[in-house]
């Protein structure tokens, strides 16, 4: 296995991303027509959050089979982006080692972290993009 390989080498780099304005419909239609769990969300182009798909499911009328958002739900009408989104968020820094970035989602128990240089977001790195790193270089 490659120990040069870094979070950039492996990452999304097409993020798609919230606003904090966007409502939790817009959230779960970005979820089913790109089947992704994970969405960071921006103010003014700064990372201020993560929202995942997990999110919406706890707040129990999310149908995750049906590509189809929900049409009417109060708790979509009465809650935003912000208020369930995850704030303190930890992220990590494009050069960081894939062996480093492994370290944090298994301390944290976390799937997805935002990938940022100087503190702008570059891309996501998903415990799926590790695990094609790792099927494709254990052979």
């Amino acid at each position: 296995m490659k120990s040069n390989h870094y979070v950039k080498d492996i990452m999304t780099k097409d993020v798609i991303t919230l606003k904090l304005t966007d409502s939790l419909y817009h959230a779960e239609m970005l979820f089913k027509e790109n089947s992704i769990r994970h969405i960071p969300v921006l103010e003014h182009n700064k990372l201020v959050g993560m929202l995942s798909l997990s999110d919406l499911k706890r707040l129990g009328f999310l149908d995750a089979y049906s590509k189809v958002p929900v049409e009417d739900t109060p708790l979509y009408d009465m809650l935003s982006v912000e208020d369930i989104m995850i704030k303190n968020l930890t992220t990590v820094d494009e050069d960081d080692s894939i062996f480093d970035t492994c370290k944090v989602l298994i301390q944290k128990q976390f799937h997805a972290l935002p990938v940022t240089k100087k503190g702008q977001l570059r891309g996501i790195v998903t415990t799926t993009d590790l695990l094609k790193y790792f099927a494709r270089y254990s052979l």
